[in-house]
């Protein structure tokens, strides 16, 4: 049974890669960090890529997301093929389409966490009013009312990992990327940020992939790819 059929009949895959590898160099050693991987993502998944550190989770994300070029293969997002666009046609593509969430927050630290939410429909060229209305809407749909006009220094890592949230969703992407968002929080944070992730899949269908490593992101998770040696050697739906 779909478990995306209640709302959209018509499922949508955002994400496809064909026979990826990605390798490296060290010395005279060739690191496979990608060794033929071959996935779809629909739209609307909650998906967890795990597996041991080396394994290629963090590669994987990068590539999908166009932050790293595969040696071999291609990635195609909504119908539309990345690998070989140009840097400023991938940079645009980006913006438009992916939201991101890493593990160190990556928020400018001059800027309030509205500002930080509005950044990137700032680069957008969108109108101040519309720009500043989605940010504060953001921010409150995850629970950061009362703090949109700090700076990340005063705020936890949880708050500021939460705008990290609301920024990259601030764009309306296609998907976000969330590259071991929970591997600086305490347990009451993690928690606290995986629902608010988790209510977004539920009731806007927005649609996460994580790599991670944590066993309560994998708990929620709604599919598990599991990566050892730059392979897939397990895909779960549950």
């Amino acid at each position: 049974m779909n478990q995306f059929a209640d709302y959209n009949p018509i499922i949508m895959s955002i994400i496809k890669t064909n026979n990826l590898e990605r390798f490296y160099t060290e010395g005279d050693v060739t690191v496979k960090a990608l060794n033929g991987v071959s996935l779809n993502i629909e739209e609307g998944e909650f998906t967890a890529i795990v597996g041991p550190s080396g394994s290629g989770k963090t590669t994987l994300l990068n590539v999908i997301g166009g932050l790293d070029s595969p040696t071999n293969g291609a990635v195609e997002i909504a119908n539309t093929e990345i690998t070989n666009m140009k840097d400023n046609e991938l940079i645009d593509f980006r913006l438009k389409n992916i939201g991101f969430v890493f593990q160190a927050y990556n928020l400018i630290p001059v800027l309030s966490a509205l500002e930080n939410t509005e950044f990137i429909m700032l680069l957008q060229n969108q109108p101040k009013e519309k720009r500043h209305a989605r940010a504060i809407a953001l921010l409150e749909e995850v629970g950061l009312k009362d703090q949109i006009y700090k700076k990340p220094n005063e705020m936890s890592g949880g708050q500021q990992q939460r705008v990290a949230v609301a920024r990259a969703l601030a764009s309306k992407p296609k998907f976000v990327l969330a590259d071991e968002p929970t591997a600086n929080l305490d347990s009451k944070s993690t928690g606290d940020l995986l629902d608010i992730m988790l209510e977004l899949n539920e009731k806007e269908k927005t649609t996460f992939i994580f790599s991670t490593h944590d066993q309560r992101v994998i708990d929620r998770a709604k599919r598990v790819i599991t990566l050892e040696d730059g392979k897939i050697i397990s895909d779960e739906t549950k």
